[in-house]
């Protein structure tokens, strides 16, 4: 793949393949019934008093997020945009599907949800490495870790816990499986990841800038 159009078509396809994984994962662990992700505790809650899905919730938290990355001058791709506008329709599609039941019992609930975090793994290597931008929330991570100073994990825990407590005064479906998510995926994302050799720290995510300029540059040569 020398043409650099049919790199961006590889990269693309790539993305959207991603996105739609992790969607199915995120729908994966709702279905376990034992209770939403601090992040969807949190859009739950909002797509409750908005009277919308839960995907259109996603949709809109994610343009705010990013709305403070802009504000905050951090950079924006592609991969941004599309995270933003296509996981929460994903999500809403997936969710909508009626052979997708609901877990009826504890344990059955912590296997589903854990296979869901291996999706959501899977799908995360598949859209980080698109290389077209980080997502929302881990921009919107960058913002708060630049402006506070304090360790990234410190600033990623304070805004899963402030997610998590504003989702649940909203109502957002917290148990359980929020505990397990919170402590769990984490561990799963890395198993993945060592297990398929990736390492995000070598991935150069592109700007929405240096993309169009890099394509633009392409059609005049």
């Amino acid at each position: 793949m020398n043409d650099p159009f049919s790199r961006d078509i590889f990269r693309t396809a790539r993305f959207f393949l991603g996105a739609f994984v992790y969607s199915f994962g995120v729908v994966t662990t709702m279905r376990a019934n034992i209770g939403y992700s601090p992040w969807f505790v949190f859009h739950h809650g909002v797509g409750l008093h908005l009277g919308i899905t839960i995907g259109q919730a996603t949709m809109l938290v994610s343009v705010i997020i990013v709305a403070i990355g802009v504000l905050a001058k951090e950079s924006v791709g592609f991969g941004t945009i599309g995270n933003t506008i296509f996981i929460g329709i994903f999500v809403d599609i997936i969710a909508s599907w009626s052979w997708f039941p609901l877990m009826q019992s504890f344990v059955s609930g912590v296997a589903v949800m854990l296979g869901g975090f291996f999706f959501i793994a899977i799908g995360s290597v598949l859209y980080i490495g698109a290389g077209y931008g980080a997502g929302p929330r881990d921009t919107f991570m960058v913002v708060v870790t630049k402006r506070s100073g304090k360790p990234v994990g410190f600033c990623r825990g304070c805004i899963e816990s402030t997610v998590l407590l504003a989702g649940w005064l909203l109502g957002g479906y917290a148990g359980l499986g929020t505990i397990i998510s919170a402590f769990g995926i984490g561990v799963v994302i890395q198993i993945v990841f060592s297990a398929l050799r990736f390492d995000v720290k070598k991935i150069r995510q592109e700007s929405f800038y240096e993309t169009f300029l890099r394509l633009k540059n392409a059609l005049v040569s």
